[in-house]
């Protein structure tokens, strides 16, 4: 740390540069962790430098993705627990980027604070971290911007940016998608990222006792069921692309069912599932009974227990489903792509 860098009419606005630098030497520990073999410089320059192996493709084209936590981060700051909501942020920039069938590569984190304290920084980033080391990326670099007077003293927000890298001829094309097709259902960890200004509302979670045991949640408390990180898939399903053509991928974020199923599925067509297959988290089953919520409203706003779908042939469902089982997931037959107009039939 250079002591020539410090300003005391800074300091007296509210902006330490100072903490900044010792956050800074506190995440080191944990963007180490991230290190891959495209790593081209160390952390604090002005860019992140990645080299690209383009070793094996023959039409590489690159693929981003860029997402924020939303407001679970106000569970973070209820519960005082800030080294899991990086994984979501990471969560929902690399599952995305899957969907095209591309590998991600690299990530960049932005951290927007009232006030930097290097202690919760350095937890935030130790979660970022352990997202990128659950999907295969490096953790290049990133931004902490304090902020006083815009944000308030004890939060903060978080956003990300990823980039993956895929061939183009392997580019998830649902022009393939036919009737007959069989739809998997990859398990959700809980409501991951989405669907929590509604969650608040529906516990009131300002006010609510949020870390007793709840017996509908198996003994967990509602603030540690609700905090819970958001599900990485990355690597079962780049096990999954290897060895089956796959047709459709979706990551059921905002907007549940209804609205993100039907981006994988070609017009025309639509997916039939049977409302007793789905293999439904208690935490939804609590979210609907206290907030009286109407089912399609559940199924159109929150992921419901499925966190992501895959679309192969018939005859390659159940090699998928072993193959992503074998992976770690407990992915199951979900529904059948049939002709439809209405993207989305629950039965």
């Amino acid at each position: 740390m250079s002591m020539q860098s410090k300003s005391d009419s800074y300091a007296k606005a509210g902006v330490d540069i100072t903490a900044g630098y010792k956050a800074v030497e506190l995440m080191k520990k944990h963007i180490a962790r991230t290190v891959t073999a495209g790593n081209a410089d160390d952390i604090g320059g002005f860019g992140g430098l990645f080299a690209l192996d383009l070793t094996g493709y023959k039409n590489p084209v690159l693929v981003s993705g860029t997402d924020g936590v939303g407001t679970k981060l106000k569970l973070a700051f209820l519960m005082d627990k800030h080294n899991t909501v990086g994984i979501d942020c990471v969560a929902m920039c690399v599952n995305d980027v899957i969907c095209c069938g591309a590998k991600p590569l690299f990530f960049l984190d932005y951290i927007a604070c009232g006030k930097n304290f290097p202690e919760k920084i350095a937890s935030i980033v130790e979660g970022v971290a352990e997202g990128c080391v659950q999907s295969g990326s490096s953790l290049i670099g990133g931004e902490t911007a304090e902020m006083p007077g815009f944000y308030p003293i004890d939060e903060y927000d978080l956003a990300g940016f990823s980039v993956g890298i895929v061939d183009r001829e392997k580019v998830i094309d649902k022009k393939s998608m036919k009737e007959g097709d069989v739809m998997i259902a990859l398990p959700s960890s809980g409501v991951h990222s989405n669907g929590f200004s509604l969650v608040r509302k529906v516990f009131d979670i300002e006010n609510a006792d949020i870390k007793s045991p709840v017996e509908e949640l198996g003994g967990k408390s509602l603030g540690e069921t609700l905090l819970t990180p958001t599900k990485i898939y990355v690597k079962p399903m780049l096990a999954l692309f290897d060895e089956v053509k796959v047709k459709g991928v979706s990551h059921i974020t905002g907007g549940g069912f209804y609205e993100n199923m039907p981006r994988s599925i070609p017009k025309g067509l639509g997916v039939k599932i049977k409302k007793e297959d789905i293999k439904i988290l208690p935490i939804f089953k609590l979210i609907q009974k206290v907030g009286n919520i109407d089912e399609r409203d559940m199924f159109n706003t929150f992921n419901m227990g499925v966190g992501m779908s895959v679309v192969v042939a018939k005859e390659d469902a159940q090699k998928a489903v072993d193959i992503l089982r074998a992976n770690g997931e407990d992915a199951y037959i979900l529904g059948e792509i049939i002709k439809s107009d209405d993207g989305v039939v629950l039965c």
